[in-house]
């Protein structure tokens, strides 16, 4: 059991992990470096284990640490919850907001929202970070990270901010070139590239009018960034399946056609995870409530 005298030692902790560094964690909160690491380490000896790894140039959180730190976190948002709930600051929104999302989807998207944020308010700091593989909001520092796509159960708390489905694509010149598939069995005679962030990436489904069809598409080129996919469609080398947002423009300006109408593909959703749904930091809260207001006015079939 944790002595009472030790929660400000857990505070200390969930700060050293939010910023992987004991001199940040030691610079926000007023104590010297060499305290904090001793806080730090009378923790790990009243736990019994280990919660970081370190090193001369990194430090990392054990397994162990990560669990402690999801109850640490919990408690210096509640600490700050109870604190803005008596002070005057309570509807008060600033401090520094980490955010992580897809490439594509920032450059699109995100960034412009990201402007329109910070102008209605001026005192939050926005670290926005892109990164098309999946990234861990807890070990990688971030108060909010954007998905999109089927989520797993991650044990993250999740807030569905649109809707949007997957296409299939191509160049009029490549579809004139090798045909326009009519249904999905003949994508096994075209060049079918991938995006290969995602899994089983070449397993392209389909619901049909018998269920659920799944086809192995095959193809020569595969990439992990969804704008060199749509480059590379609209450059006529073959068959893409991407987000409507993504292509909705190449389409409606003719670069891109969608085909295989009848047998949609999934429908999918873009989402803001965060490490706890409760005591989120006022930042936190008031930055997911304006992209769900925001993007809920979005045609994603007819976004560019």
């Amino acid at each position: 059991m944790i002595a009472v005298d030790e929660l400000p030692s857990l505070a200390l902790f969930a700060r050293v992990v939010h910023h992987r560094s004991f001199s940040a964690a030691a610079e926000e909160t007023g104590l010297a470096k060499s305290v904090v690491s001793r806080r730090v380490a009378r923790l790990e000896k009243a736990l019994g284990v280990r919660l970081l790894r370190r090193s001369t140039r990194t430090l990392s959180v054990t397994d162990e640490g990560l669990r402690v730190y999801e109850h640490a976190a919990a408690l210096v948002a509640a600490a700050t919850a109870a604190e803005q709930s008596v002070g005057p600051t309570v509807k008060r929104v600033q401090g520094v907001l980490r955010v992580n999302a897809p490439v594509t989807f920032a450059q699109m998207h995100l960034a412009d929202a990201a402007a329109a944020f910070l102008a209605a308010y001026p005192e939050v700091e926005l670290h926005l970070s892109t990164d098309n593989r999946a990234v861990d909001v807890v070990e990688d520092g971030f108060d909010v990270v954007v998905r999109i796509g089927q989520l797993r159960d991650s044990g993250l708390a999740a807030r569905k901010l649109a809707s949007d489905r997957l296409v299939v694509c191509g160049a009029p010149e490549y579809l004139a070139r090798a045909g326009e598939p009519k249904t999905p069995d003949e994508l096994l005679q075209h060049n079918c590239m991938h995006y290969e962030v995602v899994a089983h990436a070449a397993e392209w489904r389909f619901r049909g009018p018998g269920g659920a069809v799944i086809v192995p598409a095959r193809g020569n080129f595969a990439t992990t960034d969804g704008t060199v996919l749509c480059r590379a469609a609209r450059a006529g080398l073959g068959l893409a399946v991407a987000p409507s947002f993504m292509v909705a423009r190449d389409v409606a300006e003719g670069r891109l056609r969608t085909v295989l109408q009848d047998y949609p593909c999934s429908d999918i959703g873009i989402y803001a995870l965060v490490a706890h749904r409760t005591y989120l930091p006022p930042r936190v809260r008031a930055f997911i409530d304006f992209l769900a207001r925001r993007f809920a006015r979005v045609r994603w079939s007819d976004a560019s």
